[in-house]
């Protein structure tokens, strides 16, 4: 076993885990952040989206012990202190971007980084659709989904 600190939602935390132990599961099975989902086991689905060091990263590709150190936000760090959601996670409720909810996270988690990368260019549908290519929703058609990236990235001041 290994001992694994890093900063996760700005609080330092750590757990002993075996050295072959995934982010996705130090996150989940011992620090008890339940938000990131395990999907497909092969980076596919991006449902284990977080970010490392303001990058986003599919927490299923990352070794535990390669994120010592390093500061990781998950969906549960990104509402404000006394609960209010994020923008785009309001976005998300207010245009039905989400059904069943287990993709929702790493779709937050990636439209924000989408916001990021694209700042001062325009976030339209077609930049949209093609920057969520690495997050599958088997629930809906995606339209709402787009819509709430472009109403939280407008709510967001870009």
């Amino acid at each position: 076993m290994i001992k694994v600190a890093l900063t996760v939602n700005g609080t330092e935390q750590s757990a002993e885990v075996e050295p072959r132990t995934l982010l996705v599961e130090m996150l989940r099975d011992k620090l008890g952040l339940t938000g990131t989902h395990v999907g497909c086991d092969t980076s596919q689905c991006g449902a284990c989206t977080v970010h490392l060091d303001g990058r986003s990263i599919k927490a299923c590709t990352i070794l535990a012990v390669q994120a010592a150190g390093r500061n990781v936000t998950t969906i549960e760090g990104i509402a404000n202190a006394d609960g209010t959601l994020h923008p785009m996670q309001a976005a998300f409720r207010e245009h039905h971007g989400l059904q069943c909810g287990f993709c929702t996270p790493g779709m937050v988690m990636s439209a924000l980084a989408l916001v990021e990368r694209n700042v001062g260019k325009a976030i339209d549908e077609t930049t949209i659709r093609h920057e969520l290519e690495g997050n599958l929703c088997r629930c809906t058609g995606y339209h709402g989904i787009v819509q709430a990236i472009a109403a939280g990235a407008k709510a967001m001041g870009r």
